[in-house]
């Protein structure tokens, strides 16, 4: 309301201005040919003065009829205005703040499902090791064995080959020169060339 009285009073100014910026110059604008500025004439002199006193008439209804439902409509939008905005504001804050519990809980969350993946991990790295260590050491036993049963047949082979070795001895030596060898000295010569050899 104060911004329309102050515009309707500087109009009013400007008018009382101009009216007496008319009465000043009407002389010279009558002198070029303009009859309606000749205040010299009580027509003309009226014409202003009532003029004058229609738009204080004008003002003064506007100011007390008018002006006061304007200021209320004004004043309404204006508070309207100033809670919409409080609201936006509120609301603002309140996607904010959610925005933020959202990314908290985004980075919880992914903080938990890397401790859980490197738990499980881990776990199955541990059961990955005993594992191994469970294939290791029934490797180790079944080389063992392995080893163990090719020593046995590797000592029985070389058993059943001395007693080959003598056998064909007797047979070679006999059939060379007709002489039945002694069959203990030929198991003597057999194991001591056994011995010596790298089988």
């Amino acid at each position: 309301m104060g911004v329309i009285k102050k515009t309707l009073r500087a109009g009013l100014f400007a008018t009382v201005s101009g009216v007496s910026l008319l009465a000043v110059s009407a002389p010279g604008a009558y002198a070029t040919g303009m009859p309606q500025l000749d205040f010299a004439n009580p027509l003309v002199t009226g014409q202003v003065m009532w003029g004058a006193v229609i738009f204080f008439v004008f003002y003064m209804a506007l100011s007390k009829a008018m002006l006061p439902g304007i200021a209320r409509v004004l004043e309404d939008r204006s508070k309207r205005i100033s809670g919409d905005l409080e609201i936006a504001r509120a609301a603002k804050q309140d996607a904010d703040k959610a925005v933020a519990e959202l990314q908290q809980a985004r980075k919880d969350a992914m903080a938990e499902a890397q401790a859980h993946l490197d738990q499980v991990l881990a776990e199955e790295h541990k059961a990955a090791e005993q594992q191994m260590q469970e294939i290791n050491a029934r490797v180790t036993a079944e080389i063992a064995d392995a080893e163990k049963r090719v020593a046995e047949e590797k000592t029985r082979a070389l058993s059943a080959l001395k007693e080959i070795a003598g056998d064909t001895t007797q047979a070679l030596v006999q059939r060379l020169t007709g002489i039945v060898p002694d069959a203990q000295l030929v198991a003597q010569k057999v194991e001591s060339a056994s011995a010596h050899s790298t089988i």
